[in-house]
């Protein structure tokens, strides 16, 4: 047996569980100090006064600052970390001073203390479908065509046999991982280290150069363990800043904990989209037309668009398409990745309507979506390397017992319960990046792997050892592994379901030319051992001539209650088709935690922005609702077995998102076909439900 392909135990696992595992705000350096960010008290406007002195009165209070008295930072980027640098307010929620003390409650109780002055201006917080200042981006977040369009789209839709024209909208929702963000910064003479929660060090040691005027090698940045992220550590944030503004300024070590309640202004989240979908098919269902407009919004400082229009370009054939962006820029927080960007709310739409074309066609949904199977990807025309969804959707309906249900809405009851089941399909791109990797055979027989590869809870340690491993021809508890420092060779961040398959190649690589060496080589190791390096560069980045994708296939079975409107997910089944599966007892965890998450997205997490304060009402989990263990049914994760030889030498596509992708639409699919009422806003919760049973015409119980 291969040690890729074995259901592995991770190898940080232990740590974690007896709490010996150190995250960001648990380095406890001699001298320490704690410090606590002030948000601004309005929504758009410029700081007049900040007054400090009952702040600088409490006991235990080192110092405040503002952006009067912050140390001048170069210009960033990213707007969003320019925090303490000017007197404008782009947001509510915005950081305006910083207070440090000796202990996180001396912080606490000064930033209550510091009272801030605004002169406030009248802000535009509240996205519409018809804005006039809605544009449409010719590039989205530098990469996808704002727009793209072929064939005849408004003429076909008008032509077609069959047409859906329906809007659905998904509200802003937040990442909340465990744990908080969180950075712990100290200066030791002309070298800045800091332990920070992030999903890729790499990329906050060369932001944290910039903007501090630093050469690479003066800074060190560590994020060993990380208590997740779904996107909102993938790029620096305000605490890594402000931690090492801190301590520039008092000379001391200074930890920085935003409280939760914090993180949906600062963090990013995912910006509110609003879609119209018009599906124009034949009498059998086959597409003729697809068009999926998507509204969002961005914040003034920073464009990031959710890019939701970017799965109906590639999921379905249809010869007449148009996907089209519009961006609103609003005087909000500004939106920023959170897991399965743009594939979330866009599959949950598309994949919705497409709910909504087989009912209106009066087909099976499983067979609608085999019959608009394509040959190539539409959007670019590439064959794909590989696309099993018929195989997912076939081998899904198969475990999950479709063939028994009854296709009629509102056709099982048990009591005052109505029962329903529901499909969706869901797709997520594979994407790979340059990554350096180094490894040593050491004369003890052992061999030392190290990447600068983040580990958000993935596992990504033990899949990393077992692609060494069998690179190597070595037993698997030979192999040690270093990651999560900028101090190891440099590796892209742990997102976009990327980090394996990056990770991975060049630690392949790495692993394979050392292999090579050690069996040309006669006599015992130096003491040094034998080292070797690879750089993925120009082979990771090289375009390929193939569409790479991973795909899935959701079921849900749910039941409605119509007494308090609750929903509850009686089985979850998702079936992927996602490359190899380098580790299943980690794949399996992947799966099941991003349809948690789908769960979440259908059921209970949405968020509000607050008109009057452009605040979302909804900060912190005794508001914005994840789903506990008991929302969470029973789930089943499978995969078929699919050997793509066009993607990496590991022959991986990325597992973290694909979870999610579709979980939401089957859970929605299914209320509607349990209750004859279809819902276009998640979350589905008993006030929105029951509204809805109210409101639809009246039918009897069935049975």
């Amino acid at each position: 047996m291969t040690a890729v392909g074995a259901p592995a135990e991770r190898r940080e696992g232990r740590e974690k569980v007896t709490g010996t595992a150190r995250y960001a705000a648990e380095h406890h350096l001699p001298g320490r100090l704690f410090a606590r960010p002030v948000p601004a008290p309005v929504a758009r406007g410029r700081v007049t006064e900040v007054d400090d002195g009952a702040a600088l009165a409490q006991p235990g209070v080192v110092a405040v600052l503002t952006h009067r008295n912050a140390p001048r930072l170069a210009s960033a980027d990213d707007a969003t970390l320019a925090v303490l640098q000017s007197p404008e307010v782009p947001n509510r929620g915005w950081f305006v001073a910083l207070v440090v003390a000796e202990s996180p409650e001396a912080a606490r109780a000064g930033a209550a203390a510091v009272r801030v002055v605004c002169a406030e201006e009248k802000p535009d917080v509240m996205l519409t479908g018809t804005h006039p200042q809605a544009y449409v981006p010719e590039k989205i977040n530098g990469t996808f065509p704002g727009v793209r369009e072929w064939g005849h789209p408004d003429d076909a839709f008008a032509d077609a046999d069959v047409r859906v024209d329906v809007g659905y909208r998904v509200p802003p929702l937040h990442n909340h991982p465990m744990e908080p963000h969180a950075s712990t910064a100290h200066w030791d003479g002309e070298r800045l280290t800091v332990h920070t929660s992030s999903q890729g060090s790499t990329v906050v040691r060369a932001v944290l150069g910039a903007m501090f005027g630093l050469a690479d090698e003066r800074i060190t940045v560590v994020a060993e363990h990380v208590g997740g992220g779904f996107g909102s550590k993938g790029t620096p944030r305000p605490d890594v800043v402000l931690a090492a503004l801190a301590t520039w300024h008092t000379g001391r070590p200074v930890t920085v904990v935003l409280p939760r309640r914090m993180l949906p202004t600062t963090v990013g989240h995912r910006a509110s989209t609003l879609h119209r979908l018009r599906l124009g098919a034949d009498s059998v269902g086959r597409l003729t037309s697809l068009v999926h407009e998507v509204t969002t919004y961005t914040s003034r400082i920073k464009e990031f668009v959710e890019y939701a229009g970017i799965p109906s370009r590639v999921m379905y054939a249809a010869p007449n398409l148009r996907s089209l962006h519009r961006v609103v820029r609003l005087d909000v927080p500004t939106p920023s990745w959170m897991r399965a960007p743009g594939e979330a709310p866009g599959m949950y739409a598309l994949e919705s309507a497409m709910d909504e074309l087989a009912e209106a066609v009066g087909t099976d949904p499983v067979e609608l979506r085999i019959r608009n199977e394509p040959a190539t990807e539409p959007d670019s025309g590439k064959p794909f390397s590989s696309r099993h969804l018929v195989e997912c959707l076939r081998e899904g309906a198969r475990r999950f017992g479709w063939s028994d249900r009854d296709p009629r809405p509102r056709s099982r009851a048990a009591g005052p319960l109505l029962l329903g089941t529901g499909v969706a399909a869901a797709t997520y791109p594979v994407q790979v990046y340059p990554s350096r990797a180094a490894v040593r055979a050491l004369p003890d027989g052992s061999f030392l792997v190290e990447v600068n590869a983040a580990d958000i809870g993935t596992g990504a340690r033990t899949v990393l050892a077992q692609v060494a491993a069998d690179a190597l021809r070595t037993p698997l508890e030979r192999v040690r592994i270093r990651v999560g420092s900028s101090d190891l060779p440099a590796a892209p961040l742990a997102g976009g379901s990327s980090g394996t398959a990056s990770w991975g190649w060049a630690v392949h690589d790495a692993c394979a030319q050392l292999a090579a060496r050690l069996a040309e080589r006669q006599g015992p190791l130096p003491e040094e051992g034998l080292a070797e390096h690879a750089d993925t560069k120009g082979a990771a980045d090289a375009e390929s001539p193939f569409a790479r994708h991973a795909f899935g296939a959701h079921f849900a079975e749910v039941a409605v209650d119509t007494v308090t409107g609750e929903v509850r997910v009686r089985r979850l089944l998702g079936v992927y088709a996602a490359g190899r599966i380098l580790n299943p007892r980690t794949a399996r965890s992947q799966f099941v935690g991003g349809m948690t998450m789908g769960l979440g997205m259908a059921l209970t997490e949405g968020s509000t922005l607050d008109a009057a304060f452009g605040d979302f009402a909804e900060s912190d989990l005794a508001a914005y609702h994840v789903p506990a263990h008991a929302d969470v049914p029973d789930i089943e994760a499978h995969w078929i077995d699919e050997d793509d030889p066009h993607l990496n030498p590991v022959g991986g596509k990325g597992i973290g998102e694909i979870g999610i992708v579709g979980t939401a639409a089957a859970i929605g699919n299914a209320v509607h076909h349990a209750t004859g009422v279809r819902f276009r806003e998640p979350p589905l919760t008993p006030d929105r439900v029951l509204t809805g049973l109210l409101e639809a015409p009246q039918h009897p119980m069935p049975g």
